[in-house]
């Protein structure tokens, strides 16, 4: 998508009789092709592997345009379309834990102990999942993805105030004026240092976004003005 932006490369945008075709449509149908073939063909090699070729490819397609989904409008190389790049390395990480081997219930024989203790495992794992989407919601989307490998960061990203704009603010602070405020002020109050490296670690991962649009002027307040 760098390349495309920048108009280097053989890639270009997709269209079709004028539409820009964005890369979540063939994705999806990646995803039910893949689907469809792993359940539709013999378990035996090498349809499995290939299935799972598919429906990787097209779940990258999808994620990569995971913006794109939560707004219903391009925002790409906008800020809200940093939320697509937050999506791609939470997934990262998470298939990093399985193809690292991260299974604490992939034990075959149990003996009768071994249920409570299999129990405490299950239960450690949801509180988990728990904590790292509360810190997704709160707009903490670094601290998410660390947290889910070191869990006690996830706790204090889902216990901290959440982040402007993000999701937690919408729905909760909207009745709690006081805690709206309170996040505005500790944003604004971010070390300028931790701004700037944080700033450029998300350019350099997925653009600098576009400038906005400059706000049409109606006239008004120079009527207001003159008068």
């Amino acid at each position: 998508m760098r390349l495309i932006r920048a108009g280097h490369g053989p890639f270009r945008n997709v269209s079709a009789g004028g539409m820009h075709v964005h890369h979540v449509v063939p994705g999806t149908l990646l995803l039910i092709g893949g689907g469809l073939l792993a359940v539709g063909t013999p378990p035996h090699a090498p349809w499995r592997e290939v299935a799972g070729v598919v429906v990787g490819i097209g779940a990258a397609l999808v994620l990569d345009e995971f913006a794109l989904i939560l707004h219903l409008e391009d925002v790409y190389w906008q800020q809200a379309g940093r939320a697509s790049v937050n999506a791609v390395l939470l997934a990262a990480g998470l298939m990093g834990c399985v193809l690292l081997g991260f299974s604490p219930l992939g034990v075959n024989d149990m003996r009768g102990q071994e249920w409570a203790v299999r129990m405490v495992v299950v239960a450690d794992i949801v509180v988990g999942v728990l904590l790292v989407v509360a810190t997704l919601l709160k707009g903490k989307y670094g601290m998410a993805l660390l947290g889910v490998f070191l869990i006690p960061l996830a706790v204090v990203g889902s216990v901290r105030l959440a982040r402007p704009n993000s999701p937690w603010d919408h729905w909760f602070y909207g009745r709690s004026p006081k805690k709206a405020a309170r996040a505005a002020r500790r944003e604004a109050a971010a070390p300028p240092l931790i701004v700037r490296l944080r700033t450029k670690a998300e350019n350099l991962l997925a653009g600098a976004p576009s400038p906005e649009p400059p706000v049409a002027d109606d006239g008004r307040d120079h009527g207001r003005r003159a008068r």
